[in-house]
This record gives C-alpha cells, sequence and structure tokens, in this order.
C-alpha cells in the first residue's frame, strides 16, 4: 500500500468517526421523544433526507467500487436513521405519519429507485460514475446549505443559543476529513461537497466566536416579529400600525395617557371649534333671551291697557 492510499485510509478512517458520532447526536432528541411519547413538533424531513444521502452515497461508493469506507459509514447511517424515523413515525400525531410515511415513499424508495433506473439506462461504465457522482453532489450541497437557517438566526438575534458548538465542531471536522480524504482519492464528487460543508462550518464556528459571550435570547422576539420600541429619553415611543407605517405616541409624563399623532391633531381641532360653537350658543341664547324679554313686555303693556280701561269704566 502507498504513501498516498495510507493518507486517503487515515482520512477516511477520521471522517467515519467524525460522522458517527455525527449520526449519534440527535439520541437526546429521541430520547425525550421516547420518554415524553411525543415529538413535541419536530420536523422529520431532515432524517428523511438523511437517510436518503446515506443511501445514495452507498449506491455511488459500490458502482464506483474501491471507497469501502464510504460504505461502512453509510451503512451506519442508513440504520441509526431508519430507528429515528420509527421512533418518530411511532410518537407523532397522526397528520405529521401520513406526511413522513408519504416522504418516504416518494423520495427514499420512488426518488432512489427511480436514480438507479436512470443510470443504468442512459449511462455505461465511467459515464454512470460521473452522472452518479453529480447527483450525490447536487444532494449533499443542499444537505450542507441546511445550516443557513441557523446561522441567519445567530445573525439576527447575536445569540448563539441556537448553535450548539460541540455539534457544529464536529460537523466541521467531518467536513475536513471527507475534504482530505477526496482529495488524496482525487474525487471531486466527494470533494465538492464538503467544501461547502467546510465554509458552513467555518462560518458556524466564526458566529460561536463572535456572540459567545453574549447573553441568550430571552423573552425577545425575533426582529421581524419585533414589538414596540421605546426611547426613555424622548418620551416617545414608535409603534407599527397596521398598515406597516409608523406612528409616534407621545406620553404625558403626569397622567401617564397616550395619546397618538393622529388623537392629538383630532383633539386639537376639536379645542379650535369648541369656541366657535360655545359663541354660536350664547348668540342663540342672547337672541332668545330678547325675544323672551319683548314676549314677557308685550303681555304686561296689554294687561295694563286691559286694567287702564276696566277703571275708566268704574269710573263712569
Amino acid at each position: 500500500m502507498s504513501s498516498h492510499s495510507h493518507l486517503s485510509f487515515a482520512f477516511g478512517v477520521l471522517g467515519n468517526i467524525a460522522s458517527f458520532v455525527c449520526f449519534l447526536a440527535p439520541l437526546p432528541t429521541f430520547y425525550r421523544v421516547c420518554k415524553k411519547k411525543s415529538t413535541e413538533g419536530f420536523q422529520s424531513i431532515p432524517y428523511v433526507a438523511a437517510l436518503f444521502s446515506a443511501m445514495l452515497w452507498i449506491f455511488y461508493a459500490y458502482v464506483k467500487t474501491g471507497e469501502m469506507l464510504l460504505i461502512t459509514i453509510n451503512a451506519f447511517g442508513c440504520v441509526i436513521e431508519t430507528i429515528y424515523l420509527a421512533v418518530f413515525i411511532t410518537y407523532c400525531p397522526k397528520k405529521a405519519r401520513m406526511s413522513t410515511l408519504r416522504m418516504i415513499v416518494l423520495l427514499n424508495f420512488g426518488g432512489f429507485c427511480t436514480i438507479v433506473l436512470l443510470t443504468h439506462l442512459l449511462a455505461e461504465g465511467e459515464g454512470r460514475v460521473k452522472l452518479l457522482g453529480w447527483i450525490c453532489v447536487v444532494f449533499a450541497t443542499s444537505v450542507f446549505a441546511a445550516p443557513l437557517s441557523i446561522i441567519r438566526v445567530v445573525i439576527r438575534t447575536k445569540s448563539v443559543e441556537f448553535l450548539p458548538f460541540p455539534l457544529s465542531l464536529l460537523l466541521l471536522i467531518s467536513a475536513i476529513m471527507w475534504l482530505l480524504y477526496g482529495i488524496s482519492l482525487k474525487d471531486i464528487y466527494v470533494t465538492l461537497p464538503n467544501v461547502v460543508g467546510l465554509t458552513f462550518g467555518v462560518i458556524q464556528i466564526g458566529l460561536y466566536a463572535m456572540y459567545r459571550n453574549n447573553k441568550p435570547v430571552k423573552d425577545q422576539k425575533l426582529p421581524e416579529h419585533k414589538g414596540d420600541i421605546v426611547d426613555n429619553n424622548n418620551e416617545s415611543v414608535i409603534a407599527p400600525t397596521v398598515n406597516g407605517e409608523k406612528q409616534e405616541q407621545e406620553v404625558k409624563p403626569q397622567g401617564g395617557i397616550i395619546e397618538t399623532g393622529e388623537k392629538k391633531e383630532e383633539n386639537n381641532k376639536q379645542d379650535q371649534q369648541q369656541p366657535e360653537e360655545n359663541k354660536k350658543f350664547d348668540q342663540v341664547v342672547h337672541e332668545q333671551t330678547k325675544l323672551n324679554n319683548k314676549n314677557t313686555n308685550n303681555i304686561n303693556d296689554d294687561d295694563n291697557n286691559k286694567t287702564g280701561e276696566r277703571v275708566i269704566s268704574c269710573e263712569v
């Protein structure tokens, strides 16, 4: 065995060890699922995808021949992912169970059988290895890109609460080992996905180093669901309205009553209209008073005339 083969074997064994530990990482999760007899909202998609990826790499190593170390670790991956899915299907709700079974049938059986048939019908020999290799590259790259969602959450929250360091480190080591294994064998189809895995692994470790001292986010919504932003110095509150626009709210120190800008403007208009209404009301009252006084005077004059007539008639 040449030194070149020794290197590839060493990197392959180290890659097997790192990947073995990564495959066992969800064990605490599924132990909790068995203990509580509930999946607690966990998704089955990562385990279905991991099972499909392991099946593809086994088929690739079988077709290419000479890559037994790829077969050993992915065979273990098939077994452990099947156990995870069996536990998930046992304890998940009926709707999630049907969805998971549908994915397994379509992807792990239908998809895999389709790939096997196409590679045998459309290519032969080295061409079959290339076709299958590129299929593995595309799917493995999409799997390695999965941490993008976690990276986005870490950057948004500036917290590593959702980024487990041991698992991130293991995934980085695994990517490095398999990258070196692919380079030593000059296998581009093993090398390319692990370049992507190495890149995302370095990013995750870098983010952990940046935000490891930040406190975990507690009782705080993520930015896209962020609530009101309070500025105590200016005694103002910026609150999102229903239509997405922002309106300023003023806080009165004494009463603690909050009035929106629209409400305040309406109150100012009412205050301006109030004196005019009072003035009109006073004029109406004044006119009514004058009219009443006039009617009263007319009545008194009539009474006086009638009284005078009576006196005159008496004297006659």
